[in-house]
């Protein structure tokens, strides 16, 4: 007698706990839910900050014309009337060839 009543406890126990873990609102649900709202919360501030950036530069190109002299130069490569434009380049490393590797003292071995 004493077993059984153990027993139905038990499974009264396990039953009052299935929807408490398992269920609809149970915990897992309520774990992935909160993990699924933190990973939205750091879209959400990605996408405030390019945002911002957007809004800034927006303001900038209504307001001033430094940003679209900017432009100009950096993407269309444009000049002022009556300015020099130079072009500075940098001459290449050289390259070494492998007979001057292999005549080089710094590649000898002494023995």
């Amino acid at each position: 007698m004493r077993r059984a009543a153990t027993l139905i406890l038990v499974a009264l126990l396990l039953l009052l706990q299935y929807p408490l873990w398992l269920g609809k609102g149970g915990w897992l649900k309520v774990w992935d839910m909160s993990r699924q709202v933190e990973a939205q919360h750091q879209v959400n501030q990605q996408t405030q900050a390019r945002n911002a950036l957007l809004d800034a530069e927006v303001r900038d190109l209504k307001q001033g014309t430094e940003a679209i002299e900017e432009r100009a130069r950096s993407e269309l490569g444009m000049i002022k009337r009556d300015e020099v434009f130079f072009q500075i380049l940098e001459k290449p490393a050289p390259q070494i060839t492998d007979k001057q590797a292999a005549s080089s003292p710094a590649s000898v071995v002494p023995r």
